[in-house]
């Protein structure tokens, strides 16, 4: 997916947070600006670095290239530790009373594990059809506010946005934006749908044909494979009090909200508290300006900043010429 083109720059952007760990790792007030060494092209023999997963990796900084082994690895890991929660989903879908085509159908089209956990959970649980598939919708959503940030990011083809569509779920979006590059985000992107799309699917299969064998996934540990992937992706991003201050108001906020509000709706709260945070910081900085209009740093709101002399930019400029 690399191009043999020169590489544009990767705007910045504020992504929202929700409350689930996966929707929090979102919150990033830059995207990843291209390095001086991002060039098309596998790189093979190359020195092992970028990535905290293994031990002895020299973590890489920002903008700077990324090792494709470093980031097919973790890739891979994400890929194939979320993939096994396949087996739970297969072992519910079937006891809920759903089909082997139908569970398979579900895993194929749909293709986002909470929604369709959602959606056998509501129906093992007595409820209406199509109010499970309303709930299963609504914790959809936050998959098109991870899309917004990933075609800024990815920048694909046109032709190929309606493929990668379906893999932009939790853990593409969140190996994608963990990346230094644009060519290590898409590599990223790319490996991190494949294995998983396939052996979610697989595991699917597997769980739904043996069901009765594998008898209760909770005492497996299957369940908590999903979350511990993304508390791991989760702690490395939260660099600033900002980015912290958002994922801990997100996780209250779905917290709180979740006994008393319907699947996925308290996740769609939650992605109140990115501009929450956001609009307090901004008046806490209003603060700081003095009643004579001027703060502490000889800025000025009601007109151009001066120095300590009282000059402004403009004139010393002028003076500068002359």
């Amino acid at each position: 997916m690399a191009e043999q083109t020169a590489r544009p720059d990767i705007p910045a952007g504020e992504a929202y947070a929700t409350a689930a760990p996966s929707t929090a790792l979102a919150a990033r007030t830059e995207g990843p600006t291209p390095g001086s060494g991002d060039a098309a092209g596998p790189r093979s023999g190359s020195a092992p670095g970028g990535s905290s997963s293994a031990p002895g990796d020299a973590p890489s900084a920002p903008g700077e290239p990324k090792p494709d082994a470093a980031v097919v690895r973790d890739a891979l890991g994400v890929g194939i530790a979320v993939g096994l929660s396949g087996f739970a989903f297969g072992v519910t879908s079937a006891g809920s009373g759903l089909t082997l085509l139908q569970t398979c159908a579900l895993s194929l089209l749909v293709f986002t594990g909470a929604s369709q956990f959602a959606l056998v959970g509501a129906i093992a649980a007595g409820g209406n059809p199509l109010a499970a598939a309303a709930g299963a919708f609504f914790l959809g959503v936050r998959n098109a506010f991870y899309g917004l940030r990933l075609s800024q990011l990815l920048a694909l083809p046109r032709f190929v946005r309606p493929l990668a569509a379906h893999w932009v779920i939790d853990e593409t979006t969140a190996v994608a934006l963990a990346q230094p590059t644009r060519r290590s985000a898409r590599l990223g992107f790319t490996v991190t749908g494949l294995t998983l799309y396939v052996l979610w699917n697989l595991t699917t299969l597997l769980g739904a044909l043996g069901a009765e064998a594998i008898g209760d996934t909770d005492a497996w540990g299957i369940d908590a494979a999903g979350p511990a992937v993304f508390l791991a992706l989760l702690a490395p991003m939260l660099r600033t009090a900002t980015e912290r201050a958002v994922a801990g108001l997100a996780v209250l906020l779905g917290l709180g909200f979740l006994p008393v509000l319907p699947a996925g709706v308290p996740v769609l709260v939650a992605a109140v508290a990115a501009p929450a945070v956001l609009w307090l910081k901004g008046r806490a900085m209003g603060d700081g300006v003095s009643g004579d209009g001027v703060s502490g740093d000889g800025v000025s709101g009601d007109g151009p900043a001066r120095d300590g002399s009282g000059r402004t930019k403009k004139a010393r400029r002028k003076e500068r010429e002359r």
